[in-house]
């Protein structure tokens, strides 16, 4: 069976560190109700610093689509970002221009292979920015990344997504819009 792709993406050897694969579990208020719990022992027992097949964490994205809808898979990427990325990136996050032009590294810290996607930043203005995501990554859990990178800045937005990958397009785009232009936007410009 033929499985699309974003475009761009092959996944050779594309893996995932463990704290990735078990944020899954942080998302989840009664996990073993939800995976089951031969999974959850699974997961449990991945050690978070060590490498993982990235279907591992895609196949529980779709569990959480079909059983928890887009509510679990921002609650996953939320405990995602949390789990694998703000201790490390909050010393050096200011702005959420730092968000924005630093997602995509966020994404290889955790993720690696050949041609494993990634993150484009296609505009960044005042309260504006448009990313574009290449990534296997469910749309939903990104934006609870995205949502909680910000929120950790006291940023708050909105996230839309006019392109998507899962409804036929070749790519997502990430429309972000802010009301916050002060230095909490961009801290290299403030408005």
């Amino acid at each position: 069976m033929q499985v699309r792709r974003p475009r761009g993406y092959v996944g050779s050897k594309h893996e995932t560190i463990g704290s990735d694969v078990q944020a899954v579990l942080q998302a989840l208020n009664f996990p073993r109700n939800v995976l089951g719990a031969e999974a959850v022992t699974r997961i449990e027992s991945m050690d978070p610093a060590a490498w993982y097949p990235i279907q591992d964490l895609l196949d529980l994205m779709e569990t959480l689509d079909q059983r928890l809808g887009n509510s679990g898979l921002h609650k996953l990427g939320r405990a995602l970002f949390k789990n694998s990325h703000e201790e490390r990136v909050k010393s050096v996050i200011k702005s959420a221009r730092d968000v924005v032009f630093g997602i995509d590294g966020m994404y290889r810290h955790a993720n690696r292979g050949q041609a494993i996607g990634g993150w484009h930043v296609h505009h960044f203005a005042p309260g504006h920015a448009e990313l574009d995501k290449t990534t296997p990554h469910h749309c939903a859990m990104e934006d609870g990344i995205l949502m909680q990178a910000l929120s950790m800045l006291s940023v708050t937005a909105r996230i839309e997504q006019p392109i998507c990958f899962r409804r036929g397009d070749e790519y997502c785009r990430y429309v972000i819009s802010s009301d916050v232009r002060d230095l909490r936007w961009d801290h290299e410009k403030a408005a």
